[in-house]
């Protein structure tokens, strides 16, 4: 299955299978994420599991599903967990969300995975810090400012893309 320019007529009884798996992990991973954290006291919020797994979705599987993963991923974890906060889920899910749509657009436009996935992560990033100045305050952005925090962003931004560049590009060849 093309990702990028994706045919619904295409869709074979194993694409659906792989992306029920992908579901069903993205689910489970943003379930037990909090208890695993909180056993081995590291703060997985750092590697941004929901966008993992969007990014995930968007190397394996299809705009749709991502959008899918976008828009119920921070709802699910709010419903399960009351975490994050109400507001905060719904600017998450507008960050993740836009870092979809980015990619999806950019991609066509410049036709460059690689370019288009860091893009879209940087953008929606900056997005989600404006709206956390807006309708929170500076105190959050400095919560997760500090350099280990940050450090992590930069980090996870250079994974996330090239596992999609690589995953994506073998696809197209």
């Amino acid at each position: 299955m093309n990702l990028i320019k994706s045919d619904p007529s295409s869709i074979q009884a194993r694409d659906v299978i792989k992306v029920l798996i992908l579901d069903i992990f993205a689910f489970a991973a943003v379930f037990f994420i909090p208890e695993i954290a909180g056993f081995f006291h590291f703060p997985f919020y750092m590697i941004e599991p929901m966008r993992l797994m969007v990014i995930l979705s968007i190397a394996h599987s299809s705009r749709v599903n991502s959008y899918f993963l976008a828009f119920t991923l921070p709802f699910f974890s709010w419903a399960v967990s009351g975490h994050p906060e109400f507001f905060k889920m719904l600017v998450m899910t507008g960050e993740i969300t836009t870092n979809v749509f980015l990619f999806y657009f950019l991609v066509r436009r410049i036709n460059s995975v690689l370019l288009s996935i860091i893009i879209s992560i940087v953008v929606s990033k900056v997005l989600c810090y404006a709206l956390y100045l807006v309708f929170f305050s500076m105190m959050l952005i400095r919560e997760e400012s500090d350099s280990s925090f940050l450090v992590a962003q930069i980090i996870t931004t250079m994974v996330f893309s090239f596992y999609v560049f690589i995953i994506l590009r073998k696809k197209s060849q």
